[in-house]
């Protein structure tokens, strides 16, 4: 049957518009006809020209994102969401580090789901950060074929109510009262209230005051903090952090940064004010800015240690903050530093959240230090049996980049290299079946054994 161009939903929307029209029509009439102006009829029939508006606008946003069928080139698989299986417009990548396109993966996340559409892994926090890269480069490719990618529209949530405007300040208010029930009982409703309404997050952004009054009453002086009630405005932080406009908003906000910080040290006493710290850190350091505000102010210590402990709940959190701000080089260097390659070496080696911890050691592997460290603690072996036993093409390309890395600073470990070829042929392998970039690093690691064997043998 062919494709008729309406999509699902658009039969409903144009009958509910055929009435309005209907009802719209009588209104005009009477205004038209009426002696004396019903200033009621007029409100109803401006209402009613708002709805049509609105259906317009939606029937324009399904249409947009149903034009991608008619795009006459083949879609590269890295450019498509994996939920819609078409062209993405607004990449953002989720705490499992894959990218969907944001309509899609906050309608799966709205709708109740809380694990990864792809991976199924249970999702530490539901924060979105903008894939930048990819966006980019989906623009560059359809700028090169002649079609513009359609501009996102699409709504983060219901308008919010006066009713929620009064009662968010009102709680706010309340985090100022002498009294402790007081303060936890609005702290607790702040944090539910952010959890549940983007729109609410977003008036956190509109409001100059709302932030500072937010976390004034954990900066109090000589007062001890309740950790239901640092736990919740913990949270809270977390929470309207997700709303893009926050970000900056949030991280500028005096003290706020350094309380996350600190309540990711070991002394606040629960791993989930820790964890939730750790992610707010995460999701804040999508901006360059923030990232270099919370190197600057010691942020990368407290985030090592809390891997470095393992509770499992933390440490998805603590490693995908510390990726975040390592990809500002001098946050790199203080990571580094800080001990990370050990720790998280010892994490690999236990097989630990392998996934994002290869991610982050290759980024460090660009540190002259970082590979310094590797090789003092055995890290080649490692490496070596991963790209052999593991199944994730993502992590033998990570492996043998830190490998190619590795065996260009110290010639001592070709020696390691060679016998591993010998007995399981593991680049060899590499170099048929391994990502693009896999197949480049292993192939240059052969390369170059190869020379060394061809010069001895002349020898």
């Amino acid at each position: 049957m062919a494709n008729s161009g309406v999509c699902e939903g658009d039969g409903e929307i144009r009958l509910k518009a055929i009435e309005l029209k209907k009802e719209l029509q009588k209104l005009l009439k009477a205004i038209v006809e009426e002696e004396d102006l019903n200033l009621k009829t007029v409100d109803t029939a401006q209402q009613m020209l708002s709805v049509l508006k609105d259906l317009k606008l939606r029937k324009t946003a399904d249409l947009e994102l149903q034009c991608q069928d008619t795009i006459p080139v083949a879609i590269p698989e890295e450019f498509k969401c994996p939920l819609s299986k078409k062209l993405m417009r607004d990449p953002v990548i989720l705490c499992t580090g894959l990218t969907y396109d944001r309509p899609f993966i906050q309608n799966w996340l709205k709708s109740g789901k809380r694990t990864c559409p792809q991976t199924e892994q249970v999702l530490s926090h539901t924060a979105l950060i903008p894939n930048h890269l990819i966006r980019d480069m989906i623009t560059n490719w359809c700028e090169i074929r002649g079609f513009k990618l359609p501009e996102c529209s699409y709504n983060d949530g219901e308008a919010l109510s006066a009713a929620d405007t009064l009662e968010v300040h009102h709680h706010l208010a309340k985090l100022s009262s002498t009294l402790l029930s007081e303060q936890i009982e609005a702290a607790k409703r702040l944090r539910q209230l952010t959890k549940q309404t983007p729109s609410i997050r977003a008036l956190f952004a509109e409001s100059e005051k709302a932030v500072p009054q937010l976390v004034a009453v954990l900066s109090r002086v000589n007062t001890k903090i309740h950790l239901g009630l640092l736990e919740d405005v913990i949270t809270t932080i977390l929470n309207i952090s997700i709303h893009d406009n926050n970000k900056k908003r949030v991280a500028e906000t005096p003290n706020v940064i350094q309380i996350l910080i600190d309540a990711v040290r070991p002394k606040t006493g629960t791993v989930r004010i820790r964890t939730n710290a750790a992610a707010a850190l995460f999701t804040l350091s999508a901006l360059d800015s923030n990232k270099e505000m919370i190197g600057k102010l010691g942020g990368l210590k407290p985030l090592i240690t809390l891997l470095d402990e393992g509770h499992d709940l933390a440490m998805k959190d603590a490693a995908s903050a510390i990726f975040s701000l390592c990809i500002l080089h001098e946050n790199k260097v203080q990571a580094v530093k800080d001990g990370a390659v050990g720790v998280i070496v010892k994490k690999v080696k236990e097989g630990t959240h392998v996934n994002e911890l290869l991610a982050i050691l290759a980024m460090l592997s660009t540190n002259q230090k970082s590979v310094e460290m590797m090789i003092d603690v055995d890290t080649v072996p490692c490496l070596l049996r991963i790209i052999r036993e593991n199944v994730c093409p993502r992590n033998k390309e990570n492996c043998v980049a830190i490998l190619h890395t590795i065996c260009y600073s110290d010639p001592s470990t070709w020696r390691d290299m060679k016998e591993e070829e010998h007995r399981y042929r593991t680049l060899s392998q590499l170099v048929q079946d391994g990502t693009s970039r896999a197949k480049r690093k292993a192939n240059g690691i052969l390369e170059r054994m190869n020379r060394a064997a061809n010069i001895n043998h002349s020898a």
